[in-house]
């Protein structure tokens, strides 16, 4: 079901957010080679207990994978698109790109937001995917106001990144968010014009774009939480949770 948010819900979902946002901020100043990705996620993990509130992503669970997921971060790099596991042996390498995914909950409130980060000077190829990445995550923001269409943003992501020469992840979607960190309605990537759920003043979500420089499949390690790409191209993945409001967007999430 659809929750239309009321204003005390907004203003804790502003706080959960913000926090989310330090913590990617944050990560600009860490993020470096040499670096051990277990180090990110203690740095993170005690930013946001510090701001009062708890790791989303810790010890959450799905359906179909036994473990919880162990940690504040997801950390993926390079041909990982998503849910990476930090680890005190994965050190960052000047090159790489490396993508940071959070969540927060404060006072019963989600925040969730990711953004890619280069690893010191990157190829030209993994600077033009993050660009790519990025702007798609605009476009589609771009869209959100209301009465326009969950379809109306897919269909910006999409005719963007596959204009750009790039592929889609099409398995993994944006969500709404509130009191769960992941609430109805799914925001795919791709859609089309005037179509899906119209959007509506009080709705709270999340658009995601995940994008690589090869072909469009994927597959999960096994550890049943990694996504990687299956043809070991580069992946990007930038996310905004962000709020409709009465004449367009408000972004929950603010770590530009």
């Amino acid at each position: 079901m659809i929750t239309l948010k009321k204003p005390d819900e907004i203003e804790r979902m502003r706080r959960a957010g913000r926090i989310v946002a330090d913590v990617l901020i944050m990560m600009e100043d860490l993020i470096k080679p040499g670096v051990d990705t277990l180090s990110l996620d203690e740095a993170a993990e005690d930013l946001i207990l510090r701001a009062g509130a708890k790791a989303a992503f810790k010890g959450y669970r799905v359906a179909g994978i036994p473990s919880p997921f162990p940690s504040a971060i997801c950390v993926s790099i390079n041909e990982e698109v998503v849910h990476g596991s930090p680890s005190r042996e994965r050190l960052l390498r000047e090159g790489d790109i490396v993508s940071i995914d959070v969540g927060a909950v404060i006072d019963g409130y989600y925040g969730d937001a990711a953004r890619t980060f280069p690893v010191g000077p990157v190829s030209p190829g993994r600077a033009f995917l993050m660009e790519v990445t990025y702007k798609a995550l605009h476009m589609g923001i771009g869209q959100v106001k209301p009465g326009n269409t969950i379809g109306d943003i897919g269909h910006a992501v999409e005719t963007w990144v596959l204009g750009q020469g790039c592929g889609l992840v099409r398995d993994y979607a944006g969500h709404g968010i509130g009191r769960r960190m992941h609430e109805a309605p799914q925001v795919p990537n791709h859609g089309r014009p005037k179509n899906g759920l119209t959007l509506k003043a009080g709705m709270t979500f999340c658009i995601e774009p995940m994008v690589m420089s090869g072909a469009e499949p994927v597959k999960s390690l096994s550890d049943g939480w990694t996504v990687v790409t299956k043809d070991g191209s580069d992946a990007a993945h930038f996310e905004h949770a962000m709020l409709v409001t009465e004449d367009g967007v408000e972004i929950l999430t603010p770590w530009e």
